[in-house]
């Protein structure tokens, strides 16, 4: 498959944009026209051609933007990036997992050349052609978690287990969902998960939490999670809300289409060889409501999703102030038809994913 990658902005004027196939193949998160926050964990296993649940690590048109914005993140914030002393092994699985999935998935854009420990790798897209020695940190510009997720979509928090419990003891953190690293580090599952409201209680993060301790090896799991973003921001940080924050108070009748993003993480989980720790990659789609609303499946389900959440829920989701604006425009999508089951478009009235 051949992409072509957008030249985009997701900061000062926000040139982000779809493609009718990015739509397409959007992780709508609702698989039915209700929603509670819960584990709902599926192995990651390759499914319907096309989409991006087709290979371990999606790349599609936003890659190369994408990339650009994380550079500029540590540029102004390098501490968006750490790793405790004890993590470099599992950076160096992690850039194994990395380097092996995007050769073998996308051998047109990626190539991996190894001789023993002497390692080239590849990367077409960005114009990257190096070589290094494997395990030996001062053969590469950066560490090697940093080196690999500076070319990689998404966020990774490198996970250490040990006391029954996983500690997230190193990551590359740059398009979170309005949680810090520098604030995160260090802290096990179940400190790190403590502001999500009524998940708690019903004992959701216990049982998340013995799901992952038995993912094994070649054995990776994956989730969906969501949340609301005014413009198409990747950076929602709290370090950064002071520029953020404010733009949720723009929304008008006649601009919510196009500024309002939902928000969605793909969240996967993958157990490391030699360290024994775990990945927890979190890739970041946007799809402004304009968009979603091409697709009447997902008006329809939108709509009833955020009428009937729960106020806690759209307050920690930060959306809480705009919904009624959400629910004026979303209802104009809703013809009170019935919605099929499952996450995708109705497949008879869609084109195919294919590009």
């Amino acid at each position: 498959m051949t992409i072509q990658f957008n030249d985009e902005t997701f900061r000062d004027d926000y040139s982000f944009r779809n493609s009718p196939w990015a739509i397409k193949r959007f992780p709508f998160p609702f698989d039915k026209d209700d929603y509670m926050y819960s584990v709902n964990m599926e192995p990651h296993e390759r499914v319907r051609d096309g989409s991006i649940f087709t290979n371990r690590f999606d790349v599609d048109e936003h890659y190369v933007s994408e990339m650009r914005d994380r550079a500029l993140v540590l540029d102004q914030d390098p501490l968006r990036c750490q790793s405790l002393p004890h993590m470099t092994l599992a950076g160096w699985d992690l850039l194994e997992l990395i380097m092996v999935s995007k050769s073998e998935d996308y051998p047109d854009m990626f190539e991996l050349h190894r001789d023993g420990n002497k390692w080239r790798w590849i990367n077409k897209p960005l114009g990257i052609d190096d070589s290094f020695t494997f395990l030996d940190e001062s053969t590469l510009p950066y560490g090697p978690m940093e080196y690999i997720t500076r070319q990689t979509q998404g966020d990774f928090a490198l996970l250490d287990q040990r006391d029954d419990n996983l500690w997230m003891d190193a990551g590359m953190i740059t398009t979170q969902a309005d949680w810090s690293l520098d604030f995160d580090i260090g802290m096990n599952f179940f400190e790190w998960h403590a502001p999500v409201p009524l998940a708690a209680e019903k004992g959701i993060f216990v049982r998340a939490l013995k799901f992952l301790l038995n993912i094994q090896q070649g054995s990776p799991a994956r989730r969906l999670n969501w949340t609301m973003t005014v413009n198409p921001l990747l950076d929602t940080s709290p370090e950064n809300y002071h520029k953020w924050g404010v733009q949720k108070t723009t929304l008008t009748p006649e601009n919510i289409g196009s500024k309002q993003h939902l928000r969605v993480e793909l969240q996967t989980f993958f157990r490391l060889p030699r360290s024994n720790g775990m990945v927890f990659p979190i890739r970041c789609y946007l799809c402004s409501f304009q968009d979603l609303m091409t697709v009447p499946k997902w008006g329809r389900r939108l709509h009833r999703v955020i009428r009937d959440l729960p106020d806690e829920l759209a307050e920690y989701k930060g959306f809480i102030a705009n919904k009624p604006l959400m629910l004026d425009y979303l209802s104009k999508f809703d013809d009170g038809l019935p919605t099929s089951p499952g996450i995708w478009p109705d497949i008879e009235t869609e084109p195919p994913l294919q590009k």
